[in-house]
């Protein structure tokens, strides 16, 4: 029964499709084990309680498959779904799957985006084997399984493509290591937290509009941000160090940023933030959050006021990417399975560095180098790049949820 001979073997795919329900996976395959055949693939998907079940078996040229393909169009006439049959030569050419996913995030995602993505995929000359939604809130998420691509030509191609129907879309590569990436090293100000700490001390101070202007410049690459950043501090000189403690408990997280780090936390990632603000804030998300590392500025404070200077190493562009080295070693995660998330042009060594370098509500020099962008302010739609559905998401918040209780 299992010797087939590859020369002479033969394939049959049965389609069935109807109502969902228990039981038509198993009825169907008791049905199909009375007979001489192999099952030489299996593919389900169920959307809005709508099965689509395809099974393709392998059989020998002497197998009476007339008598297959009857009982198969029982099983279908019992459980009242469609059915569709054909027959076909086996090539032995292993079919290609999930050689890349290519992640499309929109909100809303309409159908002109799907057939932009679908359409350039086609003329690349790659072929898309499945295609899954990951979420629907609070953005709308599909992943699609691309087979004959290389992840550099098709994100090339698709790149333009996601700019004119303003969706994210991120291609990576399959495989085991998708799941493997164990260190997320994070900017902060305007990424993890929203705002910028400093904008908040200086509008205490009296100084907001002038240090905002300082920050946009030195985030959009066009001021050194060392300089930058000691000018603006110094304009905070004389301020009362318990303004720093007011800005500190008024600070609100990225929305979505607790559940992103929750979930990951659960499988066993590390988390660090790198900062070009300052300590008095870094060292209570870590306590908040339950972040592994951290490296960021620190204010100089005498006699309860802000001298307007730093003390310690600056954390700059270059800083930041040492940093993401120097915590994967510490973490023993290779950096190839780093993740880097950031918004500005200093955090663009660190992002290149990483294995993946996430553009976060990001300046358009800083999209332009990541390996992807996320526009949605939702820090948990990164999950969904990781391969993390909302639904699995949803369930382990149930399940500790449980425990809890």
């Amino acid at each position: 029964m299992f010797g087939m001979n590859a020369s002479t073997q033969r394939t049959l795919l049965i389609t069935l499709t109807g109502r969902d329900r228990p039981g038509v996976t198993s009825r169907l395959f008791n049905t199909l084990s009375t007979f001489p055949i192999t099952v030489a693939d299996v593919e389900q998907v169920v959307i809005r309680g709508r099965l689509v079940l395809g099974v393709l078996v392998a059989y020998d040229s002497d197998t009476d498959i007339g008598q297959v393909w009857s009982a198969a169009e029982r099983v279908a006439a019992d459980l009242d779904m469609e059915i569709e049959l054909s027959t076909g030569r086996d090539n032995s050419t292993p079919r290609r799957r999930g050689r890349l996913h290519v992640t499309v995030l929109g909100s809303p995602l309409l159908p002109a985006a799907m057939a932009g993505i679908a359409g350039r995929i086609a003329a690349y000359g790659a072929n898309i084997d499945r295609i899954e939604r990951l979420a629907a809130h609070p953005v709308t998420c599909i992943e699609l399984e691309v087979s004959g691509a290389d992840p550099t030509g098709l994100g090339a191609a698709l790149a333009g493509e996601a700019a004119e129907q303003q969706v994210d879309v991120a291609v990576q590569r399959a495989g085991l290591h998708r799941k493997a990436k164990r260190l997320i090293v994070m900017d902060v100000d305007s990424t993890l937290i929203q705002g910028e700490v400093i904008e908040s001390l200086a509008s205490r101070a009296g100084c907001e509009a002038k240090v905002a202007e300082i920050t946009e410049a030195a985030m959009r690459g066009e001021l050194d941000f060392e300089a930058s950043l000691r000018e603006r501090v110094a304009l905070l000189a004389g301020l009362s160090a318990d303004v720093v403690d007011d800005v500190r408990r008024s600070i609100e997280l990225a929305s979505g940023a607790r559940t992103f780090v929750r979930t990951l936390k659960r499988l066993d990632y590390k988390f660090a933030i790198v900062s070009g603000g300052f300590t008095q804030v870094t060292e209570a998300l870590m306590a908040d959050l339950g972040i592994d590392y951290a490296a960021a500025n620190t204010l100089e404070i005498v006699d309860g006021k802000l001298t307007g200077r730093l003390t310690g190493p600056l954390i700059d562009r270059a800083a930041k990417a040492a940093a993401l080295r120097r915590f994967a070693a510490e973490a023993r995660v290779p950096i190839s399975q780093t993740v880097a998330i950031g918004d500005g042009a200093n955090d663009l060594d660190m992002i290149k560095a990483a294995g993946l370098g996430i553009a976060f509500n990001a300046k358009p020099m800083v999209k332009e180098h990541a390996d992807t962008a996320v526009s949605v302010p939702h820090m948990d739609a990164i999950l969904f790049l990781l391969g993390i559905s909302r639904e699995e998401i949803e369930a382990a918040d149930a399940e500790d949820t449980a425990i809890a209780g």
